[in-house]
């Protein structure tokens, strides 16, 4: 592995600097998050207007090919920018599965007609789109999704198409979105991953209802939302009839191709400010072994995540895809957050349990970590089924019994 820029990612480095050195305000502390004082609408529409900028500038999607609006570029200079741009004041992650995960599934599978309309929007920022994959009986295993479009002829000014009825939930900015790609069962007689048929709709189509769900931190990221015979045109069909499976791989490969930072940089840097700030028995917690014991783990989470960044981005630059090892990121990466949150909490005290700035300066991430780092550990497949798949790919174990494999999924028990 290589940790050194090459004199073509230093060049291209030091242009991204530039950029955003005339186009964005440095953070005051490399903890600080973009706007605490803002309401959630407001956080989006500003994430609208900067990749908008970044878009008109080339950085919008870097790796999205020229034809598309994107510079042609490499994974390499994505993560790049991704790391100069996390040192200043700017809204981040808002398009993440709008750009990362949905457009390239709709790139790779739907119609020219549909990209000429769609792609320039998404890419600068005036169309968000998110993801309606899971439901309440189908999250880590996708392919027991309920909700069904149905052949139709009844729709406006008598066009045929589907009727879709039914619920996903945890979906990602919903009553934001402007378009959301929906995973539906359009044949219950084949085998539960080839009747699936994705399709993309108007969030705000007849029919949609969007219901935010309250979280613990008062913020509402997720959502439920129900299909009540809602009207799709066959010309919102991306991809094929019974190939939705593959229109959704295609997305959560983009997601296991979005390598950036698995840890913020800082977490190590804070936790020792808080042990050396923190007392423990008249004397700073620092001083205490079990507590340095803590704080090496942390480091060594920290740096063994960022070695096996590197490792991908070396296969990467290599022109070849990252391994599926890289799975153990996410295990390891979502639970040393929730150790360190927990920790931060814990070395307060009494005070711990203060929000906001009442618990003072770059308290923020902590309690954004405290209520977010455990639902990662579900996000994108809970802890336990990483673990299988670890285990099945990387460790050659014997795969875990399947008592549905070529089975109707009408047959299936429910």
């Amino acid at each position: 592995m290589d940790f050194d820029d090459t004199p073509e990612e230093a060049t291209f480095r030091a242009e991204c600097r530039r950029w955003l050195a005339a186009n964005a305000e440095l953070k005051a502390r490399p903890d600080e998050v973009f706007g605490s004082s803002l309401d959630a609408g407001a956080r989006v529409q500003a994430a609208r207007e900067w990749q908008g900028r970044k878009a008109a500038a080339g950085f919008g999607a870097i790796t999205w090919p020229q034809a598309m609006g994107g510079r042609g570029g490499t994974p390499i200079q994505e993560v790049i920018f991704r790391e100069e741009e996390g040192r200043y004041r700017v809204p981040t992650h808002v398009f993440a599965v709008s750009l990362g995960m949905v457009i390239p599934s709709v790139a790779a599978h739907a119609s020219p007609e549909v990209l000429a309309r769609h792609i320039g929007p998404a890419l600068h920022g005036r169309e968000l789109w998110c993801q309606l994959l899971s439901e309440p009986g189908a999250g880590s295993d996708l392919g027991m999704v309920r909700t069904k479009a149905e052949r139709c002829t009844d729709g406006p000014e008598g066009q045929s198409g589907w009727r879709l009825n039914g619920q996903k939930v945890w979906t990602t900015l919903a009553q934001y979105a402007d378009f959301g790609l929906v995973l539906a069962r359009t044949d219950p007689k084949v085998p539960k991953y080839e009747g699936l048929t994705s399709f993309f709709i108007n969030m705000r189509a007849p029919g949609v209802e969007v219901r935010p769900i309250k979280q613990s931190s008062g913020e509402a990221e997720f959502n439920e939302v129900f299909f009540n015979d809602v009207f799709v045109p066959d010309a919102q069909r991306v991809g094929a009839v019974g190939s939705g499976w593959k229109v959704t791989l295609t997305g959560l490969m983009s997601e296991r191709l979005s390598i950036g930072g698995t840890l913020p940089s800082e977490l190590v840097r804070m936790t020792y400010r808080l042990m050396c700030d923190q007392h423990m028995g008249g004397a700073p917690a620092i001083a205490d072994g079990r507590m340095r014991e803590r704080l090496a783990d942390l480091y060594l989470q920290h740096h063994g995540l960022w070695l096996q960044q590197c490792r991908g981005l070396t296969a990467l630059g290599k022109g070849q895809a990252p391994g599926p090892e890289l799975s153990v990121a996410k295990i390891v990466g979502a639970r040393a957050l929730q150790d360190f949150a927990y920790l931060a909490i814990d070395l307060k005290g009494a005070r711990g349990v203060l929000a906001g700035d009442d618990a003072g300066d770059g308290w923020e991430q902590v309690e954004r970590l405290w209520h977010g780092a455990a639902s990662m550990r579900i996000a994108g497949g809970t802890d336990e089924i990483v673990k299988n798949n670890v285990g099945e790919r990387v460790l050659g174990l014997p795969p875990e019994p399947r008592s549905d494999k070529g089975v109707a999924f009408d047959q299936l028990p429910r």
